[in-house]
């Protein structure tokens, strides 16, 4: 028998460890491995080969709308499963851009969680019954001809999004290129391009920005 193997990514440790008690009372199910950061995520997903990822999005180094398109890119045949506590109509349309698979609410983790995994196994989406109207919606409103172009944030590169959660978090440039192994004058010219893009002028502007853009959490 094939076993389903998951990998767990959520910044909290009872997060994880409840999940995980969840998961494992179905046979046939394994959790391979946990994460604590977005970047970890990326990594043990790459490392570990998981059939199934289940991924918060407010996690510390990377986000998990970047984890999610990382881990795509690095590994298509994954499928992603976000578990998190935020449901706003941008956020889903930027996961389900990345190739998520499913969108649950921690709320209500402990009644749906199984069948959704067990949907993203059979190869089906699955989207708690708010986030499927926001979807529904998202839709609709694609098919009519609105106007509206990339935002400012869709014309970051995907190491420019990196910096500007990092910056978020309060790292330094010196910090930021310690942990992506770039040059102090590399992160500088990141930020500066970044900033041209967003049309920032400042460190403070830049992580209200973030803040306000659920790029990173306060």
């Amino acid at each position: 028998m094939h076993v389903l193997r998951i990998l767990v990514a959520d910044d909290h440790e009872v997060v994880r460890q409840g999940v995980r008690i969840l998961l494992q009372t179905q046979a046939g199910w394994e959790v391979c491995g946990e994460a604590a950061t977005g970047r970890e995520a990326v990594a043990k997903t790459e490392k570990l080969k998981p059939d199934i990822v289940i991924l918060d999005i407010a996690m510390p180094e990377m986000n998990g709308v970047e984890a999610a398109r990382r881990i795509r890119k690095a590994r298509p045949e994954t499928r992603i499963l976000v578990l998190t506590i935020h449901e706003s109509e941008d956020l889903v349309r930027e996961l389900l851009e990345a190739g998520v698979s499913g969108y649950l609410l921690k709320t209500d983790a402990g009644r749906d969680l199984i069948a959704a995994v067990e949907a993203l196994n059979e190869g089906k989406p699955f989207f708690t019954s708010k986030v499927a109207r926001m979807v529904l919606d998202a839709y609709l409103s694609s098919t009519a001809p609105t106007g509206v172009g990339e935002t400012p944030w869709s014309q970051l590169k995907g190491r420019e999004r990196e910096i500007v959660q990092l910056v978020a978090e309060g790292k330094s440039s010196k910090e930021i290129a310690a942990a992506l192994n770039l040059s102090v004058q590399t992160v500088t010219t990141h930020r500066a391009n970044i900033m041209r893009k967003l049309g920032l002028h400042s460190t403070s502007e830049l992580i209200r920005y973030a803040v306000r853009n659920k790029i990173t959490m306060p």
